[in-house]
This record gives structure tokens, C-alpha cells and sequence, in this order.
């Protein structure tokens, strides 16, 4: 299908102007051409909306140098933008972001009629790639693309035919011919039925966030994106004043041998901390994208043995560690260990002010929230939830709220959530000069039953090491005793012997002089099913959302859990399998 197929069947680009978001579905994906010309279709139209959605559909992974090849003259820079980014594409759901996240491509990888009935995304516009050569099977995937369509959604096609028009009648679609194919506008003579199935769209307005961590910071920057305006609101006086003022962390995956749920989430979120980190930071000073090896002290590798095949996909996230790989850390060479080539470390308080000084966002430091309440309902206007402090005095008002304040949000939703359903969590990680250290560390982060970073800058410059952390389930109690302290110490110390022996017996000197090694703690939140928590909080309290229970992962999956929650209350595409996206609901959580 050729790109003026899609534009004008699909009543582009003048169907998107002036709109918040547009939402397109390929079929086909091919060799992207149809996604490079919206893309620079988007770049050139000073009415295009604020946010592009393209999915698109693809039997098996892209290879970015068969895109580049395709890639016509005029595309090329974009080609190779795109091309960076095809990499890991496992069977499923992946979304890549360009321009800032403002487009968006989500890609569906396997059987395209399953993920669309798995995924149930809704679509302004449908170009129709080639069909089943069954009849039968094209209606059935014209069903299914039937339950993807809004009132008043065009389809565009590059083949005509009355079989194909007389299925796209009997599936709701007005056809009308055009000189390249066919125009189907999706208005079908009966009601809709799915149509009540999920809440109506919000439209952006103001918003109120609470906590200015990485869920706070995340939330605020999706949704800003959107258009929405946004105030944070923080007991600190600086942003990361929590459990994100981690001086160092690791992103990396979760792995399993039958690529759990969680493994399939810490991919989706691994990838837009990279997108992200790249677009916003500084490599080397902010954060770097290292690789990090994980030793398996269990002796086990947690990597699907698939991937362990030439060429797959999966190799390009998680492999087997390379002699020289264990021998750079320190392990001897029966030691079992895997490397996650995608994975990193970063400086948390970096990331979070990056977010924050999005367009749309204001911070406002000193406001502790102590109560909220739903304002009385005006005829003629959205609900409002009002925000007080301690004294009762109105900190803020708007229509949306979410809570990401860690374990602060327990306070602020015990009234709406089951007893225990968000739990505290408090850690302390071990830190020092890397200068003081008696022995040259690991060139890349090294993690397992605890985790090392063994070079990360301070805003003094000199470098330092960073070990944890310890979990201390139900302690909220900051600033530690000393007594806590040094046992935080101790059990750190532990944590290395069992990550890297050669190099804790080399650091056991250091850990004996007192005052040679600093510690930092802090207190984060997680559920019983350690799953996050993101959505809505109770269908009967409109406005009102959550974004916390992160755990020990915030690095990896906070970004991801403030875009869920935009493409939740925006009637997005999700960006990963929704089933996985179920499984967070905040609403699960509730009483």
C-alpha cells in the first residue's frame, strides 16, 4: 500500500488537525514505509496533533537494515532514528517513542488478529494491508478490526472488490471507491455495544500530583505530554526527597525461563527508561547505558534457553556472561552468570528533575497533603478533589489527582483501600570514594541477591560506589538509629560476599574502619503481590489515581507506569500486553 492509499483514504492529514492525539493502525508494517511518511507527514503539518499513535502490525521482528535499505532518499534520517530502535523485538507488545514521546509507535509482533482481540485498542484511522486469502478469514479479521473502530473511523485499502466490499457492509463499514482502492467509514446501522465498555476519554486540563519521585515525576511528565497542566506537590523542599534520592541504581530485567508477566513489564520499562535517559540526560554523568552482569548465586540461569539461539531476539536483551564478562568482576570461571546488554545505572535525582522541567509542569516543594476530599459537584463542571494540609489550609484543586508518594500514600488512601494492601518498605544502601577503595571494581554494575554500582558521579565530582540495599518490611522510621545503621552495614557487606567474594574480602578492611563507608536510607512502598499499583483507585471516585507500590524497581518501571496511566484515562493503545497492564490496576487495591 502506498502512503496516498493511507492519506487520502484515511482523510489525512486533515482529519487530525488541531486534535489532542491520533490514533492510526497498519496492518501490514512491512518495511515501515507507511509509518516513515506519516511520521514526516506529522513533522510538516503545523496543524498535527499534539500526540501521533501508530501501531502496527508485524508477523516477525524488523531487522533495521532491511528498513534502511527501503528507506527512500527522503526518509532516510528518520529511517535510521527508527532503525536504532529495532532491536528485541520478542513476540508481543513493544512501543518505541520519537520526538520527545509526542510519536508514538507501538508494534505488535505475532499474529496480528490475536493481539488486536487481546489488546482492544480503538483507532481513528485503519490502513488495510494485504488480506487472508480465505474469504472467510477476511471477514473474520475485518470483525475484529470492526471492534477497533470508533464511529466515524476510515479505513483505507489499496484493493477493491465486491467480496471485500460486501464484508466490510456486513461488519458496519460505508464503502466508498476511490481511484486508489477503497474508503470505508466505519458507522454501522445498529449500536454499539462495546462502546460502553470503557470510560469516555478525559480531555486535558489541570492536574495535581502528589509526590515528586520518580512515579511523581513520571505521571507528571506523561501526562504534560498530553496537555495537561500539572502541579506537583512535594513535602520536601527539593524534588527526590524520598526514596528516589537513591545517589545511584541499576535498571535492569527481571528474567524467568517462561518469561513471566514481570518479565515481560521490566522489558516495557527498561526500554523507556533507555528512550528516555537518552533523550533527557548526559551519558557518563547522568547515566549509562553499561550493561550489567547478574551473577546467579543460585547457579541457575533465568534466561528463556531460546534466546540462547543465534540470532533471536531475545539474545539482544539477555545472554549468557562471556569468560571475560565474569573475569572483569572478579568470578571465577565456573560461576554462573548472565549479562543484560540493555541495561544500566542511573543517578535517580537526575532523571526526576529532567521530568519535571517539562513544559506544563509546576513544583511546588513544602506542601504536605494530610487530607483529600471530593468538592461539591457544580452543575456544568467536572468534579473537583480539594487537597489540604495538616492546618486545613487548600493547597490545591482539580479534577484529576494522582498519588505517588510511596509509602505516603498509605495515609491518604487507608479509607479506600483494603488494610495491607500498600506496605512500607524502608532500605539502606552502603557508599563510598571509589577513590578509597584498596582494589580496582568491576567496570559495569554487577547485581544478583543485591546489586553493585561501581562508578557513578556526585555533584562534587569525585565518584563513588554504591551496594545494596537491605528490606526492612514495616520500618517508615527516618532518620535510622545508629544501631540500625551499622546493621545496614552489616547486611550489605553480607550482600557482597555473596555478589562478588574476591572483591568483598578486598573491601572488608574498608567496611571495618568506622566512618570509611557512608550509608543512605530510604522508605518505599510495595503490595503483597509486588506488582505496582497504577489507575484509577475505585470507579466511583473519578479523578482520583494511584502510581506507587514500586518496590525495589522504580527505576525500571515507574516511566512505563505514568504512560499506562495516560493511555488508561486517554483511551489509548496500551504500551504493552494488556493483560500485564491488568494486573497493575490500582483498583485491585481497593476495599
Amino acid at each position: 500500500m502506498t502512503f496516498s492509499t493511507l492519506l487520502h483514504g484515511c482523510g489525512l492529514p486533515t482529519a487530525w488537525a488541531q486534535q489532542a492525539q491520533w490514533r492510526i493502525l497498519d496492518t501490514d508494517f512491512g518495511l515501515g514505509q507507511n509509518f516513515l511518511a506519516t511520521w514526516a507527514a506529522w513533522q510538516a503539518d503545523p496543524a498535527r496533533p499534539r500526540l501521533l499513535h501508530f501501531v502496527a502490525c508485524l508477523a516477525q521482528p524488523l531487522a533495521g537494515a532491511e528498513l534502511l535499505r527501503a528507506a527512500p532518499p527522503a526518509w532516510r534520517a528518520l529511517a535510521h532514528t527508527l532503525a536504532a530502535q529495532c532491536w528485541g523485538l520478542l513476540p508481543g507488545v513493544h512501543r518505541l517513542g520519537f520526538d520527545g514521546g509526542r510519536v508514538l509507535l507501538t508494534l505488535y509482533v505475532g499474529d496480528a488478529h490475536s493481539l488486536l482481540r487481546q489488546q482492544q485498542p480503538e483507532f481513528d484511522s485503519i490502513c488495510l494491508g494485504p488480506l487472508p486469502t480465505a474469504e472467510a478469514d477476511t471477514l473474520h479479521l475485518l470483525k475484529t478490526l470492526a471492534r477497533c473502530c470508533r464511529r466515524g473511523t476510515l479505513l483505507a485499502h489499496a484493493g477493491a472488490g465486491a467480496p471485500l466490499a460486501a464484508a466490510l457492509a456486513q461488519c458496519g463499514f460505508t464503502v466508498q471507491p476511490q481511484p486508489t482502492g477503497l474508503q470505508a467509514r466505519f458507522d454501522p446501522s445498529w449500536t454499539l455495544r462495546h462502546a460502553g465498555d470503557k470510560p469516555a476519554p478525559l480531555s486535558p486540563s489541570h492536574c495535581v500530583v502528589v509526590g515528586s519521585g520518580l512515579a511523581g515525576s513520571a505521571a507528571a511528565a506523561s501526562l504534560a505530554r498530553r496537555g495537561w497542566r500539572v502541579t506537583v506537590l512535594d513535602q520536601g523542599l527539593a524534588p527526590a526527597a524520598g526514596a528516589s534520592g537513591l545517589p545511584a541504581g541499576l535498571f535492569a530485567l527481571h528474567s524467568s525461563p517462561d518469561d513471566a508477566p514481570l518479565s515481560r513489564l521490566t522489558r516495557a520499562g527498561l526500554r523507556l527508561v533507555r528512550e528516555t535517559a537518552q533523550a533527557l540526560l548526559t551519558e557518563g554523568q547522568d547515566w549509562a547505558p553499561s550493561g550489567v552482569l547478574e551473577h546467579c548465586v543460585d547457579s541457575k540461569l533465568s534466561l528463556p534457553s531460546a534466546w540462547q539461539q543465534e540470532d533471536h531476539p531475545g539474545a539482544d536483551w539477555l545472554q549468557p556472561a562471556s569468560d571475560g564478562q565474569r573475569a572483569a568482576a572478579g568470578l571465577p570461571p565456573n560461576a554462573v552468570a548472565q549479562w543484560h546488554s540493555q541495561g544500566g545505572w542511573v543517578r535517580p535525582a537526575r532523571l526526576i528533575a529532567a521530568l519535571l522541567a517539562q513544559p506544563g509542569i509546576r513544583w511546588q516543594g513544602g506542601s504536605t497533603v494530610a487530607r483529600i476530599e471530593r468538592a461539591p459537584d457544580t452543575a456544568g463542571a467536572a468534579p473537583q478533589w480539594r487537597l489540604y494540609d495538616s492546618a486545613g489550609q487548600l493547597l490545591a484543586q482539580a479534577p484529576l489527582v494522582v498519588l505517588a508518594t510511596g509509602a505516603g500514600s498509605i495515609a491518604l488512601c487507608q479509607e479506600r483501600l483494603q488494610a495491607g494492601s500498600l506496605r512500607p518498605l524502608r532500605g539502606q544502601v552502603s557508599w563510598g570514594p571509589v577513590a578509597d577503595c584498596p582494589t580496582p571494581l568491576p567496570p559495569f554494575p554487577v547485581n544478583g541477591h543485591g546489586n553493585l554500582v561501581p562508578q557513578a558521579p556526585t555533584e562534587e565530582g569525585a565518584p563513588i560506589w554504591v551496594l545494596g540495599s537491605t528490606f526492612e518490611r514495616g520500618q517508615t522510621q527516618l532518620p535510622k538509629s545508629a544501631e540500625e545503621e551499622a546493621a545496614g552495614q552489616a547486611y550489605n557487606q553480607q550482600r557482597l560476599q555473596g555478589l562478588l567474594p574476591a572483591l568483598a574480602q578486598a573491601m572488608a578492611p574498608l567496611f571495618a574502619q568506622p566512618g570509611a563507608i557512608q550509608a543512605w536510607s530510604g522508605v518505599r512502598c510495595a503490595a503483597p503481590d509486588r506488582r505496582p499499583a497504577v489507575g484509577p483507585i475505585d470507579p466511583a471516585l473519578p479523578g482520583l489515581c494511584l502510581s506507587t507500590a514500586f518496590g525495589a524497581r522504580g527505576l525500571t518501571n515507574a516511566l512505563l507506569c505514568g504512560e499506562i496511566l495516560a493511555a488508561q484515562l486517554h483511551a489509548e493503545p496500551l504500551p504493552l500486553e494488556a493483560k500485564v497492564a491488568q494486573s497493575l490496576q490500582a483498583e485491585r487495591l481497593r476495599i
